[in-house]
């Protein structure tokens, strides 16, 4: 593989009624072998309506010497710029970074067939703690979402079936399931 590889993770707050609607608050980036890149808190661009705080443990203190959502925005595109993201769920990580990238340089391991037969749901996602409980037999989220765990979790299974991975792709086949239908623009 000639391409770098990084881990993208984000944590999100809600905005709109009921904060529902997903808003970032924190973006992570990792290397192929899970060191810190970039962890940075962003600054809401609409009313924060709800933390999530049971899930995201994050509260408005958090945000009190944030980066701005452009910066961020700047800085996550520069970093991934030509280079094989790996994530869970990468689309919705692309979404709320308001940014996209090659479909044929990201590895969602959400989304990786070997992963959803291994654990016999060939037509779902599965969540990215159940992936790491029973194909690493390590737990992750003991208390809240943390995108730098998530990040580095994420980097760990694709490593754990890189070799596999990247040999499908070289053969010209493409062993993920396609990202829901609605999320193309974020892929080139």
């Amino acid at each position: 593989m000639t391409k770098e590889l990084i881990g993208l993770s984000c944590v999100c707050v809600g905005m709109g009624e009921g904060g529902t609607i997903s808003m970032l608050g924190r973006v992570s980036l990792v290397d192929r072998l899970g060191k810190t890149l970039y962890d940075t808190y962003v600054k809401p661009t609409s009313k924060v309506e709800s933390y999530r705080e049971a899930t995201t443990g994050l509260d408005a203190t958090h945000f009190n010497e944030a980066l701005s959502f452009e910066t961020a925005q700047r800085d996550v595109a520069v970093w991934i710029k030509d280079k094989i993201v790996v994530g869970h769920k990468l689309w919705l990580n692309f979404q709320v970074l308001g940014i996209s990238h090659p479909a044929i340089d990201t590895r969602d391991v959400g989304l990786y067939f070997p992963f959803r037969r291994a654990l016999s749901t060939p037509n779902g996602v599965i969540g990215l703690q159940t992936l790491m409980w029973h194909l690493m037999k390590r737990k992750i989220r003991k208390d809240f979402i943390d995108s730098l765990e998530d990040a580095r979790a994420a980097m760990d299974l694709y490593r754990s079936e890189s070799k596999n991975w990247e040999g499908e792709h070289k053969a010209g086949q493409w062993p993920c399931a396609l990202p829901p239908q609605a999320f193309n623009r974020h892929y080139t």
